[in-house]
C-alpha cells in the first residue's frame, strides 16, 4: 500500500482512443488512429487541455503516420502547445510533405536510436560495456547517467539531474531528480531509494509523477510495475 503523503500519478487514459501516448526516453510520444487530421488535432489537444498537470512541460513527439501537414498547420500547432506548456520536438510522418515541413520548422524527423551518451562533464564516467554502475557521489542539477546496466548511487539524486539505466537503479541516498529504469523494455526493472522524491520515475514505457505532500515520510520506497502500472510500496529486505 502506498503511504498517505506521497500519490503516484501514472500516465492518463485516453478518453478518445484515437489518441495514444506513451512514455519514451526523450519524453512522450503520440500515435494516432483513424480519422480526419484536423479531428485528430482536436482530440490531441483536448486532452492535453483536461490533463494539464501532467503535461506541464512535457516534450511530445507526434506520429501523424501518412497526414499531408504543411508549414502553418504545423506552426500552429507548435504554437498551440507551446501555450499549454509542452514542447514539441518531433514529427514522425510517411508523408514526404510533412516531413519536410517539420525539416523547414526545426523539427526532428525520427527517434534517436537507443545508445549510451558521452559524459558531458568532467569527472564523469564513460559507461558503456559496464553491467551495473556505482555512483558513489551527489549527481547534481544537469548531470545526466546513461548505461544498459543497473546503477546504484551512493548519495543523492538531484532536481535536475538525470539517470537511464536498462536495468534497476538504487539510490542509497535522497532521490529528488528524473529517473528512468528498464529503458529497453524491461518490466521487471526497479527503483529504489531511501528517500523518495523524484520529479519523475518511469519504468519501461510507464511514467509516474510523485507527489509529497508536507508530512513526507522518509522511509525507504520501492517503484516498480504492478498490473501496467507504477506502484509504490515501502522497500524492505526478504
Amino acid at each position: 500500500m502506498m503511504p498517505d503523503d506521497a500519490r503516484v500519478s501514472s500516465m492518463p487514459t485516453a478518453v478518445d482512443r484515437r489518441v495514444q501516448i506513451k512514455g519514451i526516453r526523450e519524453g512522450l510520444l503520440v500515435t494516432f488512429g483513424e480519422g480526419e487530421w484536423s479531428e485528430l488535432r482536436a482530440a490531441l489537444l483536448t486532452y492535453i487541455e483536461e490533463q494539464a498537470t501532467f503535461f506541464k512541460g512535457a516534450r511530445l513527439a507526434i506520429d501523424v503516420g501518412n497526414h499531408i501537414i504543411h508549414a502553418a498547420e504545423m506552426g500552429s500547432l507548435r504554437d498551440r502547445l507551446s501555450d499549454l506548456g509542452v514542447s514539441l520536438w518531433a514529427v514522425l510522418s510517411s508523408s514526404p510533405v510533412t516531413e519536410r515541413t517539420a525539416q523547414v520548422l526545426g523539427l526532428a524527423t525520427c527517434l534517436p536510436s537507443p545508445r549510451l551518451e558521452r559524459p558531458s562533464r568532467r569527472g564523469e564516467t564513460d559507461l558503456e560495456g559496464e553491467n551495473a554502475v556505482l555512483v558513489q557521489r551527489t549527481l547534481r542539477s544537469g548531470y545526466r547517467l546513461s548505461t544498459r546496466g543497473h546503477v546504484v548511487v551512493i548519495g543523492e539524486v538531484n532536481p535536475g539531474a538525470e539517470i537511464y539505466a536498462g536495468g534497476s537503479v538504487v539510490v542509497w541516498g535522497r532521490l529528488r531528480g528524473t529517473v528512468h529504469a528498464g529503458t529497453e523494455g524491461n518490466t521487471a526493472a526497479v527503483i529504489c531509494a531511501l528517500e523518495m522524491a523524484p520529479v519523475q520515475l518511469r519504468i519501461a514505457d510507464q511514467v509516474a509523477v510523485i507527489q509529497t505532500g508536507k508530512r513526507r515520510k522518509t522511509e525507504p520506497m520501492m517503484a516498480r510495475l504492478e498490473n501496467g502500472q507504477i506502484v509504490l510500496e515501502p522497500w524492505k529486505s526478504k
